[in-house]
């Protein structure tokens, strides 16, 4: 919000500096973002009348003017300007003047001696935008009539006047209007608050416009009146065309002037009807489905039932809160008019301009919260300023209160609120501050009960009164003080690694982290999780980031189609984040949430060659056992076990599930064909999703005796039915080695797998020849082979008993 400092400063006007008082309002929560003069810097501009004008010999579109500037001579200037008038006064630039740079950051333009047509220019008329007041650079800059002939230009328009723009939260919407600021001025320097004076109108028409507000949950108070006999084309007044213009906001005319002056004085979105397009008694409702308005910025918006409207008995002729109608705008031929202002609920108002692509000041004030108890006051103001400017009689108001908001008191302990402000403030330092603040309170048993009054929307628990102790205490009386804790050395767990140190492993694997949204489009969960009823965003940021994943497998696939319409050749990325699921077994606590498991995951995607093409080695896609291996490499010194699975993203032959101690950690495999095409991919990626608590948990190395003696080896190969995994024969193996007979095995190793054909080989159909290999050692002498065979022997035998195994000679 912007505003002129001389407005602020008609409210209240403490013993401050411009840059003091943009300071302390900065320190209690109104950030002041700038301070900036009205215009950039000029020199020698000065208020020139011009006392004659006449054609130029040689040019049809120039004038040459005699200006008087003040002094002794009057100064020949020739001037292309449209509007050129004898009398009339303009800002004019002397030779040597600097005004402002054409282009940001550009050098300031000086005015020379120049001669146009032959013609001897001694200076330059100027207009509004060539001082960079305005935009408006079709004429020169008309100024007042009762303007100092010599005058400074800058002096004589107050050109050096500071504009404060404040950037405000969106709680504080009590703070988005003048009297909102000095309020807050007000209550931080106790400086007196001087409240807009003026004189009620006299009601001299005793006419009512009827209006039925059909909807209480849109409209908590209407109220609204007559007027008639209005001049729209009265000018609006040199003063307030500045303070609107120095606000932002462009003059239009006189009615339309004074009910944004009333906004941004006040707070207050009001509303003008043209009373006489209007069709009888008006109606405050819900919209209909199918009906439409055209508003005042051009645009028809097509309307349903969760949008509110003002409309009269033929059609919908306003938008209630956001913005009015162009068939009952005003404009310069209006005589009679209907002034509305009301109290919309917040909820009814939000996001509706947003609906449509397009905001308005009135939207987002009522969003937020307006004063519902100075509706009537304001419209008294706003009918004063319309007497005053335009004239005109006036009816009475019809004030219709619906349904407004209940103010819950708030209750502060004065010692809880001292702790969590770090100092200790008394109870008569509070109630000094919501005596500033203009907060009505009581003191019962050592707490403050305070009402929240009608314009402050945003105190509702009591924290928010603790955030206004402080503020108005003053962040910079807070001490810092460094926290007093207990300091010990926290030992670091050997059965644990650091997520840092996954990472740091993953990319010497040679892979790069990205990092995506935990927020995805709901398709990805049911093609790459198989999930129908994910954990959905209630406000999500975009359509289609509106579910919470869990799997990271669809922001990896959507990074690799980027890269690859990208020419990127070799992919290799990872990412380590969190995943959502609903668990109702869940429970609340410091890190979690009731009924949502969260779940860290490691996941990483390979793609291209497994080399970038050289000449020493053949080129080779990356597949399953490439990032077998590498997953291997993570999991060391532990042995992850690699079981056949299906999984909803994943190639149903070539995925497998993951295991460790038992326990399913993730998944490995290539993708499934079908997401090929939807995904705009040539090849099939090969993924890994591993659960991070797995990785990061790792068993103490424990330290073995170098063996003196040589190792021996022995291999076996029996024949086996091709049913039986060859994981089960290992799996059986090592338990035989809790066996006193094979307690010098030390390894056991599957090497060669041979599958006869059935059609060559008859004898051995259905069935395929697995060898192992053996490596037995005894750390403290020779082994004899007497206790070799006995180990070999008690390992075959047990296939045999279990599996029906037959060793092959």
């Amino acid at each position: 919000m912007q505003f002129p400092q001389s407005w602020l400063r008609s409210l209240v006007d403490p013993t401050l500096s411009t840059e003091s008082l943009a300071h302390a309002l900065t320190m209690a929560g109104l950030e002041v973002e700038a301070l900036r003069a009205i215009a950039p810097p000029t020199s020698k501009v000065v208020v020139g009348q011009i006392r004659e004008v006449v054609k130029h010999p040689d040019a049809d579109r120039l004038n040459v003017c005699q200006v008087d500037v003040g002094a002794a001579e009057l100064l020949t200037i020739v001037c292309g300007a449209p509007n050129v008038a004898v009398g009339c006064k303009v800002p004019c630039a002397l030779i040597g003047a600097e005004l402002p740079a054409a282009e940001a950051g550009g050098a300031p333009f000086r005015i020379k001696r120049s001669k146009l047509r032959g013609v001897e220019s001694q200076g330059m008329l100027c207009s509004a935008r060539e001082l960079k007041i305005s935009g408006d650079g079709v004429g020169l800059l008309i100024l007042p009539a009762d303007a100092p002939v010599g005058q400074d230009i800058r002096q004589a328009l107050h050109l050096d006047e500071i504009v404060f723009d404040i950037k405000l939260t969106p709680n504080r919407a009590d703070c988005l209007s003048i009297l909102g600021i000095a309020r807050e001025v007000c209550a931080i320097t106790g400086a007196p608050l001087r409240q807009p004076q003026f004189e009620s109108v006299r009601t001299t028409l005793t006419e009512i416009l009827p209006v039925k507000v059909a909807a209480s949950d849109l409209c908590g108070r209407f109220s609204g009146r007559v007027m008639r006999h209005v001049n729209a084309r009265a000018q609006t007044p040199k003063w307030m065309v500045e303070r609107l213009e120095r606000a932002g906001q462009r003059s239009i005319s006189a009615l339309i002037d004074i009910s944004n002056y009333v906004m941004l004085e006040l707070g207050q979105p009001t509303h003008i009807f043209d009373l006489d397009k209007l069709h009888g008694p008006l109606e405050v409702r819900w919209a209909q489905c199918g009906e439409a308005l055209k508003l005042l910025n051009g645009n028809t918006v097509e309307l349903d039932q969760t949008v509110g409207v003002i409309a009269d008995q033929q059609a919908v002729q306003s938008m209630a809160g956001v913005m009015g109608g162009d068939h009952t705008a005003v404009s310069l031929d209006t005589c009679n008019i209907y002034l509305e202002a009301a109290f919309w609920w917040p909820d009814s108002i939000r996001g509706r301009a947003r609906r449509y692509n397009f905001a308005t000041e009135a939207a987002h004030r009522f969003e937020r919260g307006v004063d519902y108890a100075a509706t009537v006051a304001q419209l008294e103001y706003m009918t004063r300023l319309v007497v005053d400017i335009c004239g005109g009689e006036a009816g009475p108001i019809d004030d219709q209160v619906i349904a407004l908001p209940e103010r819950a008191p708030v209750a502060l302990d004065a010692t809880r609120a001292s702790r969590i402000i770090g100092v200790n403030i008394s109870v008569n330092e509070i109630a000094e501050i919501f005596t500033r603040l203009g907060l009505p309170f009581e003191f019962q048993d050592e707490q403050f009960i305070v009402t929240p009054p009608s314009y402050r929307f945003d105190l509702e628990i009591e924290a928010d009164l603790v955030e206004e102790v402080a503020r108005i205490y003053g962040f910079e009386k807070i001490p810092a003080r460094l926290p007093v804790a207990l300091n010990i050395m926290r030992e670091a767990t050997e059965t644990r690694r650091s997520v840092h140190a996954i990472r740091h492993q993953l990319a010497a694997l040679g892979y790069t982290e990205t990092i995506n949204f935990s927020f995805v489009d709901e398709a990805w969960e049911q093609d790459f999780a198989g999930n129908a009823a994910p954990v959905r965003v209630l406000n999500p940021i975009a359509s289609q980031l509106s579910a919470m994943r869990s799997t990271l497998l669809g922001g990896l696939v959507n990074q690799l189609s980027y890269n690859l319409k990208r020419k990127a050749a070799q992919i290799r990325l990872f990412e380590v984040g969190r995943a959502f699921s609903l668990d109702p077994a869940a429970l609340a606590g410091d890190l979690t949430v009731a009924g949502l498991n969260q779940q860290s995951l490691v996941s990483a995607l390979a793609y291209g060659p497994v080399w970038p093409e050289q000449w020493g080695v053949a080129t080779r896609w990356v597949d399953f056992f490439d990032l077998k291996g590498d997953l291997e490499a993570l999991f060391a010194p532990a042995t992850p076990r690699f079981t056949a699975a299906k999984h909803p993203a994943l190639h149903p032959g070539r995925s497998a599930q993951i295991e460790l101690a038992g326990k399913q950690v993730g998944w490995l495999g290539e993708l499934h064909p079908r997401w090929l095409q939807k995904y705009d991919l040539p090849r099939a990626p090969i993924f890994f999703e591993i659960n991070l608590n797995a990785l990061c948990e790792r068993t103490v190395p424990t330290a073995l005796e170098v063996a003196k003696f040589p190792p021996v080896r022995r291999d076996i190969a029996v024949l086996v039915s091709a049913q039986i995994k060859a994981q089960e024969l290992l799996d059986e193996m090592q338990k035989a080695r809790a066996d006193e007979a094979c307690k010098y095995v030390q390894q056991i190793t599957l090497f060669d797998e041979f599958r006869p054909q059935v059609e060559t080989d008859a004898q051995l159909p259905q069935q395929r020849s697995l060898a192992f290999r053996i490596t037995l050692q005894d750390t403290e002498g020779t082994l004899q082979d007497a206790m070799i065979d006995l180990a070999i022997k008690t390992l075959v035998d047990r296939l045999v008993r279990i599996y029906d195994v037959r060793l092959r000679n």
